[in-house]
């Protein structure tokens, strides 16, 4: 096990974990709402480092992204455990298994960081994604590969649900090129009931990356009943207008019901819902909107 980098330490083995904006006082022997975290008699440390429950090599626009490094390919990593809890996860067999790794999720054996650069080299990947789970909850095993990435002249990708702490982002930033965040909705009340987390700290991440010169995309899964409605969007398209500029790429996704987690009552988003969604994109002239999943 990897000591994680950002917690403090606290009376009686208590630790309060710094990397994400849950801020978890952890009991010793137990662990972050992630689960990847644990406490162990007053040390944080990751019980995920090296164990990649997900090694792909993906086409960049996947993740997605569409105007950085387009049409290459990116060795796209992950580990178990996410510190969200969205009903509408796609992921959910690995973002919402704790580790140790669920029977039957097939985790490589441990991979090095340097074993992760010799790969995307190896495969002609000019990057790396930090995806499919948060990167948050990997934070350690992330940067580590990071760093060597940044001396490799690869770039380094994170698609995120926005939630890291500002003491992550301080830490990632050097390294970081690129980001696809989630922005969910404009509901703080939608944040705490479907996803476990605040809409607040997403915003304030959003800023910081586009001021900070980090490529960003944005990805919003239109989820219906939930987030769908035209005022959900107005909301959405004047903050990427306002905040991070009209150039910002914001990608409308269709929600599939069949593989979310929890919403497979729900049905799959109607076209014309999405439609609705990029004409009020373009009233606030957003010049890079895309539909996705259709």
């Amino acid at each position: 096990m990897q000591e994680c980098l950002l917690y403090k330490k606290l009376k009686n083995n208590q630790v309060q974990c710094q990397a994400c904006w849950h801020y978890c006082l952890i009991e010793n022997g137990q662990a972050g709402k992630c689960g990847t975290r644990q406490n162990k008699n007053g040390g944080l440390f990751s019980l995920v480092y090296g164990q990649c429950c997900a090694l792909h090599i993906d086409p960049i626009e996947k993740k997605p992204l569409y105007h950085f490094l387009p049409g290459s390919k990116t060795l796209s990593i992950a580990t178990i455990g996410c510190n969200f809890t969205c009903w509408a996860c796609q992921n959910w067999q690995i973002s919402q298994g704790s580790a140790p790794a669920p029977e039957g999720l097939g985790l490589t054996p441990f991979t090095s960081p340097s074993e992760i650069i010799k790969m995307a080299v190896a495969n002609n990947c000019p990057s790396i994604s930090y995806t499919y789970t948060e990167p948050t909850v990997f934070l350690e095993y992330a940067f580590a590969i990071m760093k060597l990435a940044k001396q490799a002249g690869l770039k380094n990708i994170w698609v995120s649900n926005g939630y890291f702490s500002p003491q992550t982002f301080e830490l990632i930033l050097p390294y970081l090129d690129a980001a696809n965040i989630d922005l969910k909705g404009f509901d703080d009340e939608f944040y705490q009931k479907y996803c476990n987390g605040r809409l607040a700290p997403i915003l304030e991440n959003l800023k910081k990356l586009k001021q900070a010169g980090i490529w960003l995309e944005i990805t919003t899964l239109v989820i219906p009943t939930l987030n769908d409605s035209p005022a959900m969007f107005e909301k959405i398209a004047q903050f990427i207008a306002k905040e991070l500029g009209p150039e910002t790429p914001w990608h409308i996704s269709r929600f599939s019901p069949e593989i979310s987690w929890k919403l497979q009552h729900l049905p799959a988003t109607p076209l014309s819902t999405l439609e609705t969604a990029h004409k009020i994109a373009q009233k606030h002239d957003l010049q890079n909107t895309h539909l996705g999943n259709i």
